[in-house]
Parts: structure tokens; sequence; C-alpha cells
């Protein structure tokens, strides 16, 4: 059963879903309780399902492995629950439901979430503060939000998380930064633990627990911008890179945009692809790259940049193209002089999307050229020159030039 399924159906609220504390039953308010006394069916996690009182007659169910909501789309009609952590909607199953199920039937009564209860113990302004779950994530998802000064409170994916995360975090230069592991917020086994990265000695950790982290970098530690154009040590390559102020304006016309999909085609060492996505953490992006020493500096990348969501694609285009979601831009940095790479990009690209393509050859020049003539588009020439030293005094030392086709296609009828 899918979603348009349920919107041509009548929309009454059968399905609530209730946020649980580490207090239990005991600190749900009056609507959460008439819900699951009401109801015929409650779904949730073991530890969830026993916190509830023997009074309460619903048949308990819990989730089935692999995790899937279908069990409960199919008990549509009749009462059901579903209990979940603190607020359902924030890393949690209410937002799943609530993307199967039409609004009109679906009540969701939150409890504070474990972030508020966090911030509440800390001081922090909510809205001043990163959010990042690492449940089901791996360390390197935490890299865009880290900055000097920053505050950022963390889901833990277990016991195992905040020694973890010590350790990352001061390879990555921030092991002055300050943590506050916080256990079962809200109950009465509620307990903090401080120190700095560096220091972490706090091994036995319970398996709920939040970690808030206020950032301070290290003298060693790579300081990032969040514009595009990321410094170009930054990036492990063998050349095969887009230099920082050619990515920046690449991006520009790329013109990345919350959810979208890229496809970086030829993506030498990921620096499009990965700076697409960190331009926000919805962007999508697929590397196309056949070269095997490349494809390790493309997984390196990801990882030590903060998108380890970067699909690669260890073929080479346009036959590696084949089968892929169909992207709303793409970036053409290499194989411009295969046959059938631009024309594949083109076909695929969806109606109103983008198509950036770079030359720095005489032939790739010449295709762009060709491209433009029959499909329209605008190519721009990028000349830069760097001032270098010469005997005792400085010239200008220009850099291969680039040649770009931007070219949007039309939205289609």
């Amino acid at each position: 059963m899918n979603k348009s399924d349920l919107e041509n159906e009548p929309r009454t609220a059968w399905l609530t879903v209730v946020g649980i504390g580490d207090d239990g039953f005991a600190g749900l308010g009056r609507a959460a309780r008439r819900a699951l006394l009401a109801a015929h069916t409650i779904y949730g996690g073991a530890r969830h399902l026993a916190m509830l009182p023997r009074r309460i007659g619903a048949q308990r169910e819990a989730w089935p492995s692999p995790f899937s909501i279908e069990p409960v789309l199919a008990r549509r009609g009749s009462p059901v629950c579903v209990v979940a952590s603190g607020d359902p909607m924030l890393f949690g199953v209410g937002a799943t439901l609530a993307r199967a199920v039409p609004a009109g039937e679906i009540n969701v009564i939150p409890y504070p979430s474990s972030i508020s209860f966090a911030a509440a113990r800390l001081g922090w302004a909510l809205h001043e503060v990163s959010l990042v779950s690492l449940v089901g994530r791996p360390l390197p998802a935490l890299q865009p939000a880290l900055h000097d000064g920053a505050r950022v409170l963390v889901l833990s994916a277990g016991c195992s998380t905040p020694a973890e995360l010590a350790t990352w975090l001061t390879a990555q230069g921030y092991g002055p930064s300050r943590m506050t592991v916080f256990e079962h917020l809200g109950g009465e086994r509620e307990r903090c633990v401080h120190n700095s990265a560096r220091a972490w000695n706090a091994p036995d950790v319970a398996a709920l627990n939040l970690v808030a982290i206020e950032c301070r970098a290290g003298r060693e530690a790579m300081r990032l911008p969040v514009t595009p154009g990321l410094p170009d040590e930054a990036y492990l390559h063998d050349g095969q890179l887009t230099k920082h102020d050619v990515r920046a304006l690449t991006l520009s016309r790329l013109a990345p945009v919350p959810g979208e999909l890229l496809w970086d085609v030829g993506a030498g060492c990921g620096s499009i692809g990965i700076e697409w996505m960190r331009a926000h953490p919805t962007c999508r992006a697929i590397a196309i790259e056949s070269h095997a020493e490349r494809q390790r500096f493309i997984r390196h990348n990801r990882d030590a940049l903060g998108v380890p969501g970067l699909q690669l694609i260890e073929r080479r285009a346009p036959e590696a193209l084949r089968g892929l979601d169909t992207p709303d831009a793409v970036f053409i940095g290499g194989g411009l002089t295969v046959p059938g790479v631009l024309e594949t990009c083109w076909d695929r690209l969806r109606g109103g999307g983008r198509l950036v393509a770079n030359a720095v050859t005489v032939q790739g020049e010449a295709v762009l050229a060709a491209w433009r003539e029959s499909h329209g588009g605008a190519l721009t020439r990028i000349s830069l020159a760097e001032a270098q030293p010469l005997g005792r005094f400085d010239t200008w030392r220009s850099v291969l030039p680039i040649t770009m086709l931007v070219a949007n296609k039309a939205e289609q009828a």
C-alpha cells in the first residue's frame, strides 16, 4: 500500500503516534494516555512497549526486522497507536509514517525530545545549534557542522559513539572541543559526563545517550568555508582537480537547490559533487569515474569533507549512466570527447535542468562549440593568472584557460 492509494480513501484519524520519554507512561499527558487506552494495536520498539502498564489491553507488536511500516498501514481503519522516543517527527518514525499516510489520518502527540532536554540543561538556544544524527550514518557526516565556536547536538548510535566521536574529533584537529554526554535525559537515571574530546576517558556510557559539542579548533584543524571553492589542499588528488576559483564559478552555474540530484561525470577526485552536497544537507550527487586511483581519492574526499552519502559509480560514461536516477543538473569534467557522453547527459537531464561542461583541450572546446551550434547555451572563456616571482620582481603566470558551456534544458510540456 502506498500513499497515493491512501489519499483516494476517506480521511479519518485512525493512527496516533505517541512520543514517550525515559519516564515512561507516567510522563504522558491525558491525550496520549487516552489514545493508548483506545487503541486496538500498539506498535513500537521492545523498550517502548515494555514501558506501558498492564491495564492497556491493546495487542502489542514490536517492529519487524528489517524495519517496515507496512504492518501499520495494513491495519488502516482500526485504532492504531505507535510509540516512539521523544518527538516522533525529529529523526523519528512519525516522519516516516507522515510520508505514507495523509495528514488527516494521523495524529502525532510529541513528547519533549532529547534535543530539547539537552538544550535546556546547557542553556543553549536551539535555533543556534546544529543537529546531527549518527544513527545509521558514519562519523564524517558531522564534518560540515565543525566550525570554531559552533555548538552541535549529536544523536548517538549507541554506547560506543562518544568514544569514537572523541577520537574522530581529535583527528580532525578539534581535540580541545568540550563534550558533554547525556544519558537517559528526562528520566530517573539521567546523568551527564564532561570532558574535552582529546582527554575523553568515560568508557561506560549508556546506549541511550546524546552528545553535545562546543567546538574548539586546534592549530592543526583545517578551517573550511561554507561557500563553494574549498582550498585545493582540502582534496586528495593527482592533478585532476577543478581548481578552487573555477570550481566556485562552476558551482554558481550549476546552482544547487535543496533536494536536487547532480551527476558529476568524469568526477576526478570528486570536488564538484562534494561541494554540491555541502551546499545543503538534502542535495544529492552521483560521481561517475572509471579511473581506479581517482575512485580511491573520491572515497577519501567524500568522508574527509563530510558527505559520505556521495554515490560513486566505478564505470566509464556513457555506459555507466544507464539506470541512474534522473538528474536535476549535470557537470561534465572529463570524457567530453567520448562519443555519446554529452548527448546521453542532455537526453537524461530533466526538463528545466542545467548542464555545465568544462574543457581544457582544443578537442574538448571544439565539442562544446559544435554542441552550442545545434543545441544552444552559453560559452564562457575563463582565464586566470597568478603573480609569481621572476628574479627580484613578480610577473603574471597564466593557468590553463577553461572553456565553459552552460545550457538550460527547456521545461517539458
